[in-house]
């Protein structure tokens, strides 16, 4: 008998998928106490959580026989995926189930704020008319600014352009190709901003988003911008808009999201009759609650009736075997990908995976979705997971090819990986060492040997005395002390790389001052 444990509010159509899986009980118990958790999932063969339990390390090893545990919704940051992955739970989510939902509530935002329709009908029910008071903007020719080109991104597209919007998209993996097929025109970050009279968010909130829009941004927006956050809260410096609001350089905003929630009473967005705020409804409708509440639901059946599954955020069932023989490049091949993403820069439109020596054996195409993960992952953090890395690489435009060779050039067992952009070509490899584990052993044509971990400073210049004693000056004058170093070159005075790995983050404003010295061509920082 198998029992699955439901510990959140899920639509009853889901624990109706899950009861009908032929010897199962399925407990739904809400509510319960860290000691009532750990007691209740010592049997459990399935969890099922929305985001109110949190499944931490201690939970997951009271469960002797758990399988999977299932998140009915997109985020998962309130499960531990590393204790999870070391006891070879699976983590699935829903995160097709809220797109509708999420992208219907934007442009009900738009709308809304178009029209003052929050604030007239607060004055009309305070007993006033107040017809000139509130008169709003069209939508139709407007121009719309879309930061984040994903799934939620996509469909509010669809919505401007029925609304006579034009509309401009950002998103490091936009390519021209898929702009053009969505109607829509391809722009960097600051033009998008620059030029928009309604500004939407749809990125992930990570490093690279948080604050995305801040002070600085804030200037350079049109007067009268208005700006709309249903993705996360975080992406927006909700203290600068709240001085561009005050300095009336932004006409309004709408946040469903906040950067800590719920929102406090005396946060300052709540003073302004110009901002809309929601108490994170984007999913909260009863078509998406059930969507993704019956698709978790059909993939904790898959998986414990062992059938096919998808939307695993972890490492998907592998044989024992499969295990044995991948395990050591799993690490690798996903570090590969994440650094070719801060490596590149523009949409990449093709990725070339090599594999060699025993990193070449079968396995279902499992490391190259691991190196998209990696890559793909690096700006849409939870919505890439290991399922799903080729399609959404494939609606994304991105061309993926396999090579698999029985030996390598210089290293028996190699992960190599080529990626072209709209802005060129890269090209790096790595390897394992038995003690020193995974390892960066070649970059853009150059040998190097440096750890694929840690906090990395990339640069390719010319070949010149003082060069290198420039770069470390800047990073001492910053108090960023270097660890290690790699240098390559092909001729004395022509091109050289760098590769620096140093204690800490390096920031845009040492960037920017490496950027301008004579000589410098490149300068990337790299976080693995």
């Amino acid at each position: 008998m198998l029992k699955i444990l439901v510990t959140d509010d899920i639509a009853k159509t889901g624990v109706e998928v899950l009861e009908s899986l032929p010897d199962a009980v399925v407990e739904v118990r809400t509510g319960l106490s860290e000691s009532e958790l750990l007691e209740a999932i010592e049997d459990a063969d399935a969890l099922v959580v929305r985001s109110q339990t949190t499944v931490t390390q201690e939970v997951i090893r009271a469960a002797r026989q758990l399988k999977v545990i299932g998140r009915a919704g997109v985020g998962v940051d309130n499960i531990d995926l590393e204790s999870a992955t070391k006891r070879g739970v699976l983590v699935i989510n829903a995160p097709d189930g809220n797109t509708i939902a999420a992208a219907e509530h934007t442009f009900a935002m738009m709308i809304s704020l178009a029209r003052h329709i929050p604030a007239a009908n607060r004055d009309l029910l305070g007993g006033k008319w107040n017809r000139k008071r509130w008169v709003g903007v069209e939508l139709r020719g407007k121009t719309l600014a879309i930061l984040g080109m994903g799934r939620i991104g996509t469909e509010v597209a669809k919505r401007a352009k029925v609304f006579g919007m034009n509309v401009v998209g950002f998103d490091p993996f936009l390519t021209e190709e898929r702009a053009t097929s969505l109607g829509i025109v391809k722009a960097t970050l600051d033009d998008a901003v620059a030029q928009a009279d309604f500004i939407t968010v749809h990125t992930p909130l990570t490093k690279e988003t948080h604050h995305m829009i801040d002070s600085a941004r804030l200037r350079t927006v049109k007067p009268g911008v208005r700006i709309v956050n249903c993705a996360r809260g975080g992406i927006i410096d909700e203290m600068a808009l709240c001085e561009a609001l005050a300095q009336e350089r932004v006409a309004g905003a709408a946040f469903d999201v906040f950067e800590s929630e719920p929102l406090r009473e005396d946060h300052p967005l709540r003073q302004f009759d110009n901002v809309i705020l929601t108490p994170h409804l984007g999913a909260s409708t009863v078509e998406a609650q059930e969507n993704v509440a019956i698709q978790v639901a059909e993939q904790i059946v898959h998986v414990l009736k062992d059938e096919p599954f998808e939307h695993a955020v972890n490492l998907p069932s592998l044989s024992a075997k499969q295990k044995e023989n991948l395990s050591p490049y799993l690490a690798l091949a996903e570090k590969l990908g994440l650094f070719a993403a801060q490596l590149a820069q523009g949409a990449p439109s093709g990725i070339r995976v090599t594999y060699t020596g025993d990193a070449s054996a079968p396995d279902g195409g499992y490391l190259t979705r691991t190196v998209l993960k990696g890559l793909l992952g690096f700006q849409y953090s939870d919505d890439i997971n290991y399922v799903n890395a080729l399609r959404f690489a494939e609606e994304s435009g991105l061309r993926v090819q396999e090579v698999r060779e029985t030996r390598g050039r210089v290293y028996t067992n190699e992960i190599s990986l080529s990626i072209e952009t709209e802005n060129g070509s890269h090209h790096l490899s790595g390897t394992l060492y038995s003690e020193s584990g995974p390892r960066i052993v070649e970059l853009d044509g150059y040998p190097i040997d440096m750890p694929s971990e840690g906090v990395l400073l990339f640069t390719r210049h010319k070949d010149q005395p003082g060069m290198i004693g420039r770069i470390g000056t800047f990073l001492g004058d910053a108090q960023v002390n270097i660890a290690g170093m790699q240098v390559g070159r092909r001729e004395s005075g022509g091109e050289a790389i760098m590769l620096l790995a140093v204690d800490r983050s390096v920031s845009t404003d040492v960037i920017q001052q490496i950027e301008q010295v004579d000589g410098i061509s490149m300068v990337r920082a790299i976080e693995l």
